[in-house]
């Protein structure tokens, strides 16, 4: 079925997603790194892709899910249910900014809409999906920053400016970044995503290059090695 992708571990429905299964995504559930999170948070879960990569490179954390829409929800739950992981996997049908628990989470990752200020697209659930007013990004790096552990990480991918933005949100809420991985279609192109890992300690703050394709439709090695536990094909 042409809705359906299928991982090594698991499945994912798509039906009735705005947003499909994107690089973006799949490369921040293989790139957000913690040491031995108990409770994880996916901020956006959309059809619950991030959420179950995570649940499969960690087996120890109960991964919860925030999804504002209310069939991706639906989706993601189905998606939850019938993978392995089902008894550590959970969705919660709200908005983040009404989102509340009463623990802390070591690892909070989000693929979140970027688009602000932009042309709205006319399809109501893409321009969910997509686009964020100019206070969602405040709104987010706060919620992040009251439901952060003491050592936790929030793990996010962004265009460049939109995370350059992000960066300067959370140093006003005490985060601060610790690793940034700048995304290339191939190695001519520039950097067309970032990735940043914020915590709660001021440190040096690692930089590095991370390159998809090494020709046309030809993915590089470092994108194969990085999904080769997820992707059928490697």
């Amino acid at each position: 079925m042409k809705h359906i992708f299928r991982f090594k571990q698991f499945e994912v429905d798509q039906s009735g997603c705005a947003m499909r299964i994107n690089t973006d995504g799949v490369l921040l559930g293989a790139m957000a790194k913690q040491q031995g999170p108990q409770r994880i948070l996916d901020i956006g879960t959309g059809t619950g892709v991030i959420a179950l990569m995570l649940a499969q490179r960690f087996s120890e954390a109960q991964v919860h899910a925030v999804e504002i829409d209310e069939q991706a929800s639906i989706t993601a739950e189905r998606n939850f249910q019938n993978s392995v992981f089902r008894g550590r996997l959970s969705i919660h049908h709200t908005a983040i900014e009404q989102y509340t628990s009463s623990e802390k989470f070591d690892l909070i990752v989000s693929n979140p809409p970027f688009f602000v200020n932009d042309l709205k697209n006319v399809e109501k659930k893409k321009e969910m999906a997509r686009h964020a007013s100019d206070a969602f990004f405040g709104d987010l790096i706060k919620k992040v920053a009251g439901l952060l552990s003491s050592d936790g990480c929030f793990w996010v991918v962004l265009p460049v400016k939109q995370a350059q933005d992000l960066v300067h949100k959370a140093k006003l809420e005490g985060l601060f970044p610790s690793r940034l991985v700048k995304l290339h279609s191939d190695a001519t192109k520039p950097e067309f995503r970032r990735i940043v890992c914020l915590g709660r300690e001021k440190s040096s703050e690692i930089e590095e290059d991370f390159t998809i394709y090494e020709s046309e439709k030809k993915y590089t090695k470092a994108y194969e090695l990085l999904l080769k536990d997820f992707f059928l094909a490697y």
